[in-house]
């Protein structure tokens, strides 16, 4: 099964990602993960996108799709892949097509998560991370607002910069602008499978699988 995951930031795509690929043993592929991945294992790809990132400019999309090649063909993804964060722009989606045929991977499913940009904002701007460990929370589902149940660092939360209203609504701004040109591409020549995002995060995974089974 390959699944190529849509969906704004704060939609709690990769939440879902992370469960789909525990459901269905098949990988999640985040492309800022192989990314890192590459440039870490030193690939060829991996030290020509690091060049680039070093001068502070974009990874452009034939590095990316070459990524994204590697990774595809590794023992791991036989049996599929989840794919998340590409593509998000129609000739990345153009060059993603002709790979996936290339490889003779014909089939795939589109999952577009949604929730309308209000319910986003809330849900982000909502969020903190610990200085110590790192990791991220929802305030409200915090026993303890002082203490990280992660580290049991205290007073060690903050807001994110890219957690700030006004950047989450320029974030918003390029994903419409950008990337849903993307979901109607795909919809001339595939079946976008759209999913409610507001709800419990079992109730979203719920509506997942019953529309993949279907």
């Amino acid at each position: 099964m390959r699944i190529i995951l849509f969906g704004s930031p704060g939609v709690g795509k990769g939440t879902q990602a992370k469960i789909l690929s525990s459901q269905f043993s098949i990988p999640h592929i985040s492309t800022g993960d192989i990314l890192r991945s590459a440039i870490d294992n030193r690939t060829s790809l991996g030290m020509e996108a690091k060049k680039i990132m070093d001068k502070g400019e974009l990874v452009p999309d034939n590095v990316m799709i070459g990524i994204i090649r590697d990774t595809i063909q590794e023992a791991k993804c036989k049996n599929g892949f989840i794919l998340d964060g590409f593509p998000r722009t129609i000739a990345q989606a153009e060059n993603l097509d002709k790979l996936l045929m290339e490889l003779h991977m014909y089939e795939k499913i589109l999952v577009a998560i949604t929730a309308n940009e209000e319910e986003i904002i809330r849900r982000l701007t909502n969020r903190r991370a610990c200085k110590v460990c790192n990791q991220i929370f929802v305030l409200n589902e915090i026993e303890c607002a002082d203490t990280c149940p992660n580290c049991g660092a205290k007073e060690s939360f903050y807001q994110r910069s890219d957690d700030k209203e006004e950047v989450i609504r320029k974030r918003l701004e390029v994903f419409k602008n950008t990337t849903e040109p993307v979901l109607r591409y795909y919809e001339k020549n595939n079946n976008v499978i759209y999913i409610n995002g507001i709800g419990s995060i079992e109730d979203v995974t719920q509506r997942i699988l019953e529309k993949i089974n279907k």
